[in-house]
């Protein structure tokens, strides 16, 4: 067997730009967060125009998030053996193809498909950036790259309720579409400028594993929202389950067969899951998503519904808790390269965020922005500090060649934590209400924002807060536990590649 090279993810000639690498990965990272937040502020909207409401309304957030999830680590082992920069250019294209559709569809189900191949698009944006970067960067300036990567998410996180308040209660929703077709077109057109990276040795890839990822999870996706919307013992949700489960089953072995005879590069490397430290950050990414996911989602529908905001009054509410998310990331990047252990801020990370779901159960019918001012900030400050150091301290524990496979595999977990708190928050807030009113179509109007009922939709809301402050504090303590054993250093995989040409980076 041969075995790769110590730095195998070399770029082809051309030369290195740093800069430009940089430029085109933050404007991606600022898009894709506010596509994402943009567009929670335009549902109320959405769903008046196209008269859509309950599940159907929520996919056009969640259709992205589980696209994004199923398709995050196909990518980015994709772009390990065919160019990070090619698969980044493919996710761009998609991207903005499915965004300019969903600006012109008239119905709610062309609308969540033109949206989930929104998804697919942005993971090849999202996992082949942030290896990108870190094929670029090394040491320090890995650290404060990261920190810009994760100051760029929080700006987008931060403007994209209010910039899309803005266009929506201005020009409508289609127009949110149209900006972020117009941002897609500028990240296309600034790839073909960048550098390419990839293995110097191409191993066969690994269809069966790409096949059995992509459709097990996202059945598994499917069935957790199929099960708050028709009962988690129902047929529609059992069997899709199943079948997720016997598809997952079936890329472990396969996995594990390639790295034992070689014959390939698996998708995912299953020595990254066994490895603890990894494992930690791992654990903490999903812990932010899925500390952040219910309130930036719904919290926009609740304000509208119950208080009657307008679309860009809540967005700026909102920056109560995403503007934290824009200052702070270089502050955590400047407290670990002066010394403080990364794993203590992810920690003290995900304590603040448990905190403030909990301050937040003070929310009630006619609550003022300057009530919500200490919950929303705390829960901000917890997802700023660590969310630019996630990558960085990740991604060293993993060999050069492997990069884009480790984005890939975090940026599922943060995907995949977006679908399945979306949905999870949402049913718990749907079944909240049904049980308080009687009545399932009554239940979806009122988490719609259009149902009145506001005692009962406040009540669902510290339900379903509650809920998520317990379930932060536990994956704080596994955390701890995970980064407090030692880590073992990334080892080459050794594999039967197949030599190929290089290209040229333009």
């Amino acid at each position: 067997m041969a075995t790769e090279p110590k730095v195998p993810a070399a770029p082809t000639p051309g030369g290195h730009r740093p800069a430009l690498t940089l430029t085109v990965v933050l404007l991606g990272m600022l898009t894709l967060p506010m596509a994402m937040s943009g567009t929670t502020v335009a549902l109320p909207r959405i769903g008046a125009d196209l008269d859509a409401s309950g599940a159907s309304l929520q996919w056009v957030v969640v259709g992205y998030f589980l696209a994004a999830s199923s398709f995050m680590l196909v990518a980015g082992s994709l772009g390990d053996l065919y160019g990070r920069r090619r698969v980044l250019t493919l996710g761009a294209a998609l991207y903005t193809a499915a965004t300019l559709a969903s600006a012109f569809v008239q119905h709610i189900l062309l609308l969540d498909a033109a949206r989930a191949l929104s998804g697919i698009g942005a993971a090849g944006v999202m996992a082949c950036g942030g290896s990108l970067l870190a094929a670029t960067f090394t040491g320090p300036a890995r650290t404060r790259v990261f920190a810009s990567l994760g100051t760029t998410a929080g700006l987008g996180l931060a403007f994209g309720p209010t910039f899309s308040g803005w266009l929506v209660d201005a020009l409508g929703w289609r127009a949110t579409f149209l900006a972020y077709v117009a941002a897609g077109a500028v990240i296309l057109a600034g790839t073909r400028l960048m550098d390419e990276y990839r293995a110097e040795l191409r191993p066969r890839v690994d269809k069966a594993g790409a096949t059995t990822f992509i459709t097990g999870l996202a059945l598994a996706l499917f069935a957790i929202t199929q099960g708050s919307k028709s009962g988690w013992t129902a047929l529609p949700t059992l069997a899709p389950a199943a079948l997720a489960l016997a598809l997952l089953y079936t890329f472990v072995r396969i996995e594990k067969r390639l790295a034992k005879t070689g014959a390939g590069r698996p998708i995912l490397d299953l020595g990254l899951a066994r490895n603890p430290a990894f494992l930690g950050w791992a654990v903490g990414a999903f812990g932010l998503g899925a500390g952040t996911t219910g309130a930036l989602t719904f919290l926009p529908t609740y304000l509208q519904g119950v208080n009657g905001s307008t679309a860009r009054a809540a967005g700026l509410t909102l920056l109560l808790m995403t503007v934290p998310v824009l200052a702070l990331p270089p502050l955590g990047a400047r407290l670990v390269n002066r010394g403080v252990p990364a794993r203590h801020l992810l920690v003290l990370s995900l304590l603040l965020i448990a905190a403030g779901n909990a301050w937040l159960t003070t929310l009630h019918p006619g609550i003022t922005t300057a009530a919500l001012a200490a919950p929303l900030l705390t829960i901000g400050t917890g997802q700023g500090l660590s969310i630019g150091i996630i990558d960085a301290q990740a991604m060293s524990m993993t060999a050069p060649s492997e990069a884009g496979m480790a984005s890939g595999f975090l940026n599922t977990i943060r995907g995949g934590t977006g679908a399945v708190m979306l949905t999870v928050f949402g049913a718990l807030l749907l079944a909240s209400v049904e049980s308080r009113v009687g009545s399932g179509p009554l239940a979806a109007r009122v988490t719609s924002g259009t149902g009145g009922h506001t005692e009962e939709f406040t009540a669902a809301w510290r339900v379903a807060l509650w809920t998520v402050s317990a379930l932060l504090a536990a994956l704080a303590a596994v955390t701890y536990a995970l980064l407090s054993r030692p880590h073992r250093a990334p080892t080459p995989r050794t594999t039967a590649p197949r030599p190929h040409p290089q290209t040229t980076s333009h």
